[in-house]
């Protein structure tokens, strides 16, 4: 499926998500015909998206400071749209949907 034809309309930002997509694999020293993209999933909220990518976080925290103020810290994920295979919203109860 066409990357272009999975974002028929845009995500809402803090929504879960479930995306697979397609990541690069490095080689060293090896037969290179053995070698293909990895189809890697990832599982998240959705932080940012554009026309090229959408960053998902899937780790947020409040990092403590001595000063008292805490700044919020965040793990995810930047995947380039083109690389994407399949993308489902995941709704509250847990179920998921298609986009």
């Amino acid at each position: 499926m066409a990357a272009t034809k999975l974002f028929s309309r845009e995500l809402e930002k803090g929504g879960l998500v479930i995306i697979r997509y397609h990541d690069h694999v490095r080689f060293e020293n090896a037969d290179s015909s053995l070698y293909k993209p990895w189809t890697l999933e990832a599982v998240g909220w959705v932080d940012h998206e554009d026309s090229d990518c959408i960053r998902i976080v899937n780790e947020r925290y409040s990092e403590p400071r001595a000063s008292g103020n805490a700044r919020l810290r965040s793990t995810g994920v930047s995947i380039v749209k083109s690389t994407i295979v399949e993308l489902r919203r995941i709704k509250a109860d847990g179920g998921a949907s298609g986009v």
